[in-house]
Parts: C-alpha cells; structure tokens; sequence
C-alpha cells in the first residue's frame, strides 16, 4: 500500500557554486544592463555606432 503522506522535514540543499543559479543570473543580468547602458552613453556623446566602433561601417 502506497501513503500519501508528505516529509515532515525539507532537506536543506546548497546552491550550486557552477552553472545556472539564482546569483549567476541575476549578475550577468545586471552586467548586461550595465554594459548596454555604456554602450548608449558613447554611441551618443561620439556620434558613432556599434559598427562604426569596430571599424566595419
């Protein structure tokens, strides 16, 4: 006969120092919207683009 009783304790799990995490994410989140913003800010104070910048325009 199966139970369908739940645990009665939660096992405490360790957030995983490699791969996708809640941390890694959130940080390359904020990276990313950090390097976007400074992209915006020197494409608008030279007047060059993103290709211009790499010398393909």
């Amino acid at each position: 006969m199966v139970s369908d009783t739940q645990p009665s304790v939660t096992p405490r799990l360790e957030e995983p120092k490699f791969g996708f995490n809640e941390y890694a994410e959130r940080l390359n989140g904020r990276a990313a919207m950090i390097g976007f913003l400074i992209m915006i800010a020197i494409e608008y104070f030279t007047d060059k683009g993103v290709l211009a910048w790499l010398g393909l325009q």
